[in-house]
């Protein structure tokens, strides 16, 4: 055989050419074997082993990090998240309600247990959601047990939702109350010789104050407190309800709970049992067997149960095509163009899954859930049109607002036949602004200059290493002026008010669900599954219609990858890499990730990112950075 030295160059490329077709061909084959392999590991290890629920099981409740109305990013990254063994940061809403639901109607679930200990964040509007899931779970007559070892404002709404709340005699219930506290740049900016040119309409649009002032504005101060009070108020009466408390009792503890807990020596969970706050100071070891007696012993766990997403997992049957849905197309994140993964709204994404639940038709109605502080105003509009469309294709649209619908969320709102909203979603803010930074100064003081020439006063214009000219500022001025008047027309025309009528509730001014409900910016109150009975209603299909989430979907090589990797691995003794491991392997741990996952400095890494985006243009924008305590 000639060395290949001697091969003609023909032969040696041919030669390649086939090596990396082997190549790909044995790959491939290993792939294959390896996704059988995975299959006979999980057979064997799953063998003897009775699938089926017992009788007298709990349902261990335990949202883990934040709850969400869908999981962000591309379904691929989660299954490759689920193969590395990375933990879960986000929970569905639309999970833990269903769980109840089914719960509510099986008899082999004897009771449910909350567990707070890894939520991380729920919003108001979301907990109003589950609170109604509860109560429909116990109208069964089942039993709702909370327990936990601590208890921030939201984990103790949630377990107040329960029959009775159990607190471990080391815990504590920590009250420090509703705050909207924001970082103000001005000065650093000043410093830095950053020019931050703003442009806006409304007394109360305060979403890029900070890049202007170095405190809070009066009109941002009075309209905040008003905001946040409304919804302290909410919680505070939810509470009351909930424990059954008078609401004067309630809010003299919370004003003065430090104080109470120095009274009380310190000691927070004999305090809460004494105000009423808990039923029971009880370990974990007491309370599985407490829980044992009150469902059945097992003796791995103590107590028979089985986590949430198990239960979901073994109730979900082959799918079918009902012959009439009522199809949910979640708009969740900030409002931006193009195609965009679910936690951020893409205006062709978003517009894409409103045209597929169009085409859809077994599809008869619409809810569009959305969960969005805003963005983009042109993205907004573009999918406000979709909307439209697909309401006047016959099939009523009903928009359900979830924690938060505020600016390019309300804006995306107009056009539906109805809107929902939750007492405490924080919606509104109808205004427009624009910023424009420019760093002249700060290259200025590097030595670096610009200078050049063009064909009209506006060319170079708009470049951020030149300062803006005031012809630019004055017609920038006058396109976000006209943005607004657009807005305010707009919702003239949803809302059956004068556009003088909106101004006086518009001005970029952030209410409550309850608050917009009373300046007839929404038209109902209430949570998702009212506002999809709404739609089914509109589309006069009774009660006789099954609920689909339209969403971008796994293929069938993701899911089985998402069904089988993480655990098989697991089974056959391969231990995934811890979270912590992969953070030093990707540059995301301890050095780089622990400062950036602060609330604070996500908040104003995120404020800050407004400046960073496209500044090559203005941007005009709909957005809100709104409460969410």
């Amino acid at each position: 055989m000639a060395s290949s030295e001697n091969r003609s160059i023909f032969s040696r490329a041919w030669f390649r050419f086939w090596q990396i077709v082997d190549g790909t061909r044995r790959i491939i084959l290993n792939i294959v074997f390896l996704v059988i392999l995975i299959f006979v590991i999980q057979a064997i290890t799953r063998g003897g082993e009775d699938q089926l629920i017992k009788t007298e099981t709990t349902l261990i409740l335990k949202p883990v990090g934040a709850v969400v109305e869908q999981y962000s990013g591309y379904p691929l990254d989660r299954v490759l998240a689920s193969w590395t063994g990375e933990p879960p940061r986000e929970t569905q809403l639309r999970d833990i309600l269903a769980a109840l639901s089914l719960a509510q109607k099986d008899p082999r679930i004897s009771q449910v247990l909350i567990d707070s200990s890894s939520l991380a964040s729920v919003g108001m509007a979301n907990l109003q959601e589950i609170s109604q899931g509860l109560e429909d779970f116990r109208s069964s007559g089942k039993k709702v047990i909370a327990m936990g070892d601590f208890y921030s404002e939201d984990r103790y709404y949630l377990a107040s939702l329960a029959d009775e709340i159990w607190l471990d005699p080391q815990g504590t219930i920590w009250f420090d109350g509703f705050a909207y506290y924001r970082n103000y740049y001005r000065e650093g900016l000043e410093k830095l010789a950053v020019d931050v040119h703003l442009f806006r309409v409304g007394t109360y649009k305060s979403a890029i104050e900070p890049f202007i002032r170095d405190n809070m504005s009066e009109p941002d101060r009075e309209a905040s407190q008003y905001l946040i009070n409304d919804i302290w108020n909410n919680y505070l009466s939810a509470i009351a309800l909930h424990r059954g408390l008078p609401a004067e009792v309630l809010n003299d503890l919370t004003q003065n709970y430090a104080q109470k807990i120095v009274d009380a020596d310190g000691n927070s969970a004999q305090l809460a049992l004494d105000m009423g706050l808990v039923d029971r100071l009880i370990t974990w070891p007491e309370a599985r067997a407490e829980l044992a007696q009150n469902g059945a012993v097992d003796s791995d766990d103590g107590y028979r149960q089985i986590d949430m997403q198990d239960y979901l997992r073994q109730q979900r049957s082959l799918p079918t095509v009902p012959s009439a849905r009522v199809g949910v197309v979640v708009a969740e994140g900030s409002i931006t163009g193009g195609s965009q993964p679910p936690g951020t709204v893409g205006s062709d994404s978003l517009a894409r899954l409103l045209r597929e639940a169009n085409n859809d038709d077994s599809i008869k109605a619409v809810v569009l859930r959305v969960n969005s502080p805003g963005g983009s105003a042109l993205a907004s509009e573009v999918i406000r049109r979709e909307m439209e469309l697909l309401n006047e294709s016959g099939k009523p649209v009903v928009v359900s607002m979830g924690n938060v619908a505020a600016s390019g969320g309300y804006w995306i709102s107009m056009g539906a036949a109805e809107v929902w909203a939750n007492p405490s979603t924080i919606t509104g803010s109808i205004g427009i602004f624009g910023v424009f930074p420019t760093f002249d100064r700060t290259l200025d003081k590097l030595g670096i200059h610009t200078d050049g020439v063009g064909t009209t006063p506006l060319s170079g214009g708009l470049r951020p290493d030149r300062p803006l000219q005031p012809a630019a500022e004055q017609m920038i001025q006058s396109f976000i002026e006209r943005g607004y008047q657009d807005f305010l027309e707009l919702v003239s025309k949803y809302r059956d008010l004068s556009v003088d009528e909106v101004d006086q509730v518009a001005q970029g001014r952030v209410w409550t669900g309850g608050q917009a409900l009373e300046r007839h910016l929404v038209d109902q109150s209430g949570g998702i599954q009212d506002a999809i009975n709404a739609a089914a209603h509109h589309a006069g299909l009774g009660d006789d219609y099954q609920i689909h989430y339209v969403e971008e979907q796994l293929s069938g090589f993701e899911r089985i990858l998402a069904e089988t990797g993480s655990q098989a691995l697991i089974a056959a003794g391969i231990e995934p890499p811890q979270s912590e491991v992969l953070g030093v392997l990707t540059g995301q741990g301890a050095a780089f990730g622990v400062l950036p996952k602060h609330p604070a400095l996500q908040r104003a890494q995120q404020e800050l990112s407004i400046l960073l985006q496209e500044s090559d243009r203005p941007q005009t924008l709909a957005h809100c950075f709104c409460i969410m305590p």
